[in-house]
């Protein structure tokens, strides 16, 4: 049996607990993190022979197992199956932080695997397998350069506390998550309620401190357990090359790369590359194989690899430097310029709401969809069941591009995208009591050059804002961009482009209202960006998006009062809760022939009695909650009801007072005085004012008499007033 050892450390006032040895042995590091009664299995592996592929092959896996949470899966073949959305969006959490820590040029495969074997709601998974998966990169050969951590950041009644409960998250003005190296943060993810500027800030320094603790913490574990890192060869292009195609293409390329119009940059730029590699490609490379001299493919492909990386560099180089030393930026702006903005809505004739987005050269088409409380996603994970109400979903065609590519499941940079946009409106949805909807928002990225993710933020608003929901206040995002050229140079970008995004050092997303922040989201290319950094690309993002805001309201400055006409329209009532068995009747039959009778309404019983009708005739709605309401309700003895007299008996007469409710009123009950027949009172069909003196197993009793006496004394105590 192997020596385990053993690393306790106190993580928020609960227990991180890591153990190294006993498991995964064959794994080039692994950990096994206990935070709490979570418990996380990080393993890392990586192959010793660079990859051929021109990237960086790194995936990072986070799985969860429901016998974690001690539940079995649903479905035919009862096991997990492909990724939630939940365990994707912490892939890419993990992933994010880590893979700026690698050197450039590093080439071999890396997988890190984060495998959730107990779960602990108070204790977050997603945390614990970030930090198992640093130490398990950390301890192994792997030439890694961390370490790194990442904390959640909460503040709860104005107070800043690290990784809060589920409970303290409700209340939380802020749902923070920063990770970063003992230096700078490197990556950011949050949820705010309005937060300000300053406060963000705050949180961000708040979260860093504690990151580099646990970074310290990670340094011991190392010191004990570390494996010396294996020697890799970094790719790097031949002097020679580089030289040679400089002298032909550079000048071609700089011209290419001013160009203002993308499709047209992204053409010429494609026609000096390929003009460049067909000029290098008439080298010829020739050796002997058996004295016969043939064609040396393998050196003339590693030759032109060299070229088209040099062709890269130069791209990349002069992109840098028109941004960082001229001040300029490929399409012509300034460095806080925002791109040209149009919107409109009402696009589509039959949705419940739509509008059309564009900023320069990037498009999103949001729609919005109404249902009913049942039309809800249902999300089951390792905790309890939830229902969610209000989801975002982003789609990303390749048309959008110009490009053709493949066409299926939403991929992680879908899934991730719609959740920062979901993130971002959330904070201003009604809640369920005040629109008693399911509410879907759909981006469709029609054309994209760069901050489509924020684009699908200001057409949800705008589509919201026409479909009538009632949103605290309009949303809008931005993405900031970032050229560094040292520590102390460095250039921010306002509303990046697609090339700024690729070839920048950060794309820092930005989203909220007038009030404050509702969401962030920021991935970095380089070690880390100081807290002066941060702040200012935090300050400019806000300018940015007033101006965005305020042509938002040029186009639809007010929730309209009124849904579409072709949205369900929902009424609501509450009921006893013994009463829905009554609704439902016996095998649903009863609540059946109502939904019949009424043009197949949809009728949502909640187990708290609150009961949603919904149909699209406001009137059709109204008149089917009546008739429930009316189905269960009971006459209270002392209450004063209007009825129409439906039958006259030589006793008395039977007085409706709803549908399906019915009393007597005997004869001695009809009038102040004698009475001798009912006829000489009332006749059929008659309304009358009675109140209810008796419920009983044998029916209601009813009193006109009496419902007069109480009408003349309300008018005398009037008349003495």
């Amino acid at each position: 049996m192997s020596e385990v050892k053993r690393f306790e450390y106190n993580w928020a006032g609960r227990p991180l607990v890591i153990e190294i040895g006993e498991v995964a042995k064959q794994a080039s590091g692994a950990c096994l993190v206990k935070y709490g009664d979570s418990t996380v299995l990080s393993a890392a592996v990586s192959n010793n022979v660079a990859s051929t592929a021109d990237f960086f092959p790194l995936m990072v896996l986070y799985q969860e197992k429901l016998y974690a949470a001690g539940k079995i899966p649903g479905g035919f073949l009862r096991r997990e199956g492909r990724a939630s959305e939940h365990e994707t969006l912490v892939s890419r959490l993990i992933d994010r932080p880590i893979r700026p820590l690698f050197a450039d040029g590093f080439r071999n495969e890396v997988q890190v695997i984060n495998t959730v074997l107990s779960s602990d709601p108070d204790c977050s998974t997603a945390m614990a397998a970030m930090i198992g998966s640093s130490i398990a990169l950390m301890i192994s050969d792997i030439p890694f350069e961390g370490p790194i951590a990442g904390v959640v950041v909460g503040k709860v009644n104005g107070e800043l506390i690290i990784n809060p409960t589920p409970e303290q998250l409700e209340v939380s003005d802020i749902n923070l998550t920063v990770a970063g190296t003992h230096k700078a943060i490197n990556m950011v993810e949050a949820g705010a309620r309005f937060v300000s500027e300053d406060d963000m800030w705050e949180a961000l320094k708040f979260g860093h401190a504690e990151i580099q603790k646990l970074c310290e913490f990670q340094e011991e574990i190392v010191k004990e357990c570390g494996k010396e890192k294996y020697q890799v060869q970094l790719f790097h292009v031949d002097p020679e090359i580089e030289a040679a195609v400089k002298a032909y293409a550079e000048e071609k390329l700089i011209k290419a790369i001013r160009i203002e119009d993308k499709l047209e940059r992204y053409q010429a730029i494609d026609e000096v590359n390929a003009e460049t590699l067909a000029h290098f490609d008439e080298k010829n490379f020739i050796k002997e194989v058996e004295g016969i001299k043939v064609l040396d493919t393998e050196a003339k492909a590693e030759y032109l690899k060299h070229v088209q990386y040099t062709l890269d560099e130069i791209l990349h180089g002069e992109v840098r430097r028109m941004i960082a030393v001229d001040k300029i930026r490929p399409d012509g702006r300034k460095v806080d310029e925002i791109r040209p903005l149009s919107s409109r809505v009402d696009v589509l004739p039959r949705v419940h709401g739509s509008a059309l987005f564009t900023r320069g050269q990037t498009q999103s088409l949001g729609t919005v969809t109404l249902g009913s409380l049942n039309d809800n996603q249902i999300i089951d994970g390792l905790g309890n069941e939830e229902n969610k109400r209000f989801m975002l979903h982003y789609n990303f065609p390749q048309f959008s591009v110009g490009e053709t590519g493949r066409y299926g499941a939403p991929g992680r940079r879908e899934i991730g995208h719609g959740a920062l946009g979901e993130r971002a409106l959330s904070y201003v949805i009604p809640s369920e009591e005040e629109f008693p909807y399911t509410i879907r928002v759909v981006s469709e990225i029609l054309e994209s050059n760069g901050s489509s993710s924020q684009a699908t933020i200001c057409s949800g608003t705008l589509a919201l804002m026409a479909a009538g929901v009632p949103i605290k206040a309009p949303v809008a995002g931005i993405a900031m961009g970032l050229i560094m050229t040292d520590d102390d140079h460095y250039t921010v970008l306002t509303d990046i482009q697609g090339m700024e995004d690729h070839l920048g050092d950060m794309d820092f997303k930005v989203a909220g209202t007038r009030e404050g922040i509702t969401a962030l989201q920021m991935d970095i290319k380089v070690r880390g960006i100081t807290y002066q950094i941060l702040k200012e690309a935090l300050e400019q993002a806000k300018r940015g998006r007033m101006q965005i805001l305020d042509h938002m309201a040029t186009t639809i400055s007010e929730v309209r009062p009124e849904l579409s006409k072709y949205a369900p329209k929902v009424v609501t009532a509450r009921i006893n809760p013994d009463k829905i068995k009554d609704i439902i009747g016996a095998g649903g039959k009863t609540i059946n022939a109502t939904i019949e009778k009424f043009d197949n309404v949809k009728i949502d019983l909640e187990q708290d009695g609150k009961l949603f009708v919904m149909h699209s005739d406001m009137n059709t709605a109204k008149a089917c909650l009546q008739y429930i309401l009316d189905s269960v309700r009971e006459a209270e003895v002392g209450a004063i009801y209007t009825g129409t007299v439906t039958r006259i008996e030589k006793y008395g007469v039977f007085v409706k007072l709803w549908e399906g409710c019915e009393g007597l009123c005997h004869i001695s009950k009809l009038a102040m005085d004698r009475v001798e027949k009912p006829e000489d009172v009332v006749s059929l069909n008659d309304e009358i004012i009675v109140k209810c003196i008796n419920v009983s197993d044998k029916g209601i009793d009813l009193s006109r008499k009496d419902a007069l006496k109480d009408a003349q004394k309300r008018f005398q105590n009037k008349e003495a007033e």
